[in-house]
């Protein structure tokens, strides 16, 4: 017969397990219920996105788009979407489904923290630009409309995230996108880009690696089915048609082409001065703040000092002083070349 010391140490053994699994809040099984539970509000917005992404592009989806979109299984699809109709988020139509006027307003939610995270990620943190996509894809499930609000009071209401997509308004207004794809335009064109599409991400990835940002001017200079060809910030660009079709611009009337002459100050040569007419709308945060700070302001002019051996970084004479800047802060700098090597500062 046990003793009674083993059946108080099982007793005590039963009461921890149970604490551990059942603790308010804490527990596994309570975690496990919330996870789930969480598993299924994240399902069912990236399936009000993805019908939200569909049908502002005039397309629709049916369920076997939705599954063969996501690597979830069908079952669990199939499930949610019969719940999202329950709840009167959307309905079918003719074998595709349509958001109701619930389901555009809480797509239009779920848009607004995804964008207004973009936005917060630019200006406020050092996350490299290919990652904001990613970690906003996370925050948009966890803000809540309170949240939200605080959000875009903290960074001034912005209309517009980093890649030029409209925000949404807290009441669900949104503005349409101006402008066109690159690729419809002719050549000759000269054009603003307002706009970079972040997905899909393999094409967001080759513009990045371009070093193309919004707010540049570009010049169409060849267009056809093989490859378009443009010029941005004393640059030469080469993109394929469908890497482009991913860059809206705004094609710019005569008395707004303020920058046939622009380059980027890491192009300036030895022997060469500029004026700085700007520093590019996406530098932004701490580092557009150094730069302004050291100097780097409008019409001031400025010239080479020292290269190092590597070529990066590269000195600079500002206001009759020698600032060093690594290439990736220069490239943010957008001057205009002066013709004559003879300035004052």
């Amino acid at each position: 017969m046990a003793s009674p010391i083993t059946y108080l140490l099982v007793f005590t053994a039963v009461i921890i397990l149970l604490v551990v699994l059942f603790y308010p809040k804490g527990g596994i099984y309570w975690r496990l219920k919330n996870s789930f539970k969480n598993d299924s509000k994240t399902l069912i917005e990236d399936i009000l996105k993805k019908l939200y992404h569909a049908e502002d592009g005039g397309n629709s989806l049916s369920t076997n788009d939705i599954i063969s979109s996501t690597n979830i299984r069908p079952k669990k699809i199939i499930e949610t979407i019969a719940q999202m109709e329950a709840n009167q988020l959307i309905n079918f139509n003719n074998g595709t489904i349509k958001l109701t006027e619930n389901g555009m307003d809480y797509a239009l939610r779920i848009i607004r923290v995804h964008r207004l995270w973009e936005k917060y990620l630019s200006e406020k943190t050092g996350f490299d630009k290919k990652d904001w996509h990613d970690i906003a894809e996370k925050m948009e499930h966890k803000l809540n409309t309170k949240q939200a609000k605080e959000l875009a009071t903290n960074l001034g209401n912005p209309r517009f995230d980093p890649h030029g997509d409209p925000i949404p308004t807290e009441f669900g207004e949104i503005e349409a996108i101006q402008g066109k794809p690159m690729p419809v335009f002719k050549e000759g064109t000269i054009g603003r880009i307002v706009h970079i599409e972040d997905e899909p991400d393999i094409i967001y990835q080759q513009i990045l690696a371009e070093d193309l940002h919004i707010g540049s001017h570009v010049h169409i200079v060849e267009n056809n089915e093989k490859r378009i060809v443009f010029h941005s910030e004393g640059e030469e660009y080469v993109l394929a048609p469908i890497v482009a079709n991913n860059i809206t611009i705004l094609q710019l009337l005569k008395d707004e082409i303020l920058e046939e002459n622009t380059f980027r100050l890491s192009s300036l040569k030895e022997n060469e001065s500029a004026k700085i007419i700007g520093i590019s709308n996406e530098c932004r945060g701490e580092m557009r703040r150094r730069l302004l700070d050291l100097g780097f302001v409008l019409n001031t002019t400025i010239e080479l000092d020292l290269i190092s051996p590597m070529n990066n970084p590269r000195s600079y004479l500002v206001r009759n002083t020698a600032i060093a800047i690594r290439n990736e802060q220069a490239k943010f700098i957008l001057i205009e070349k002066i013709k004559n090597h003879a300035n004052s500062n």
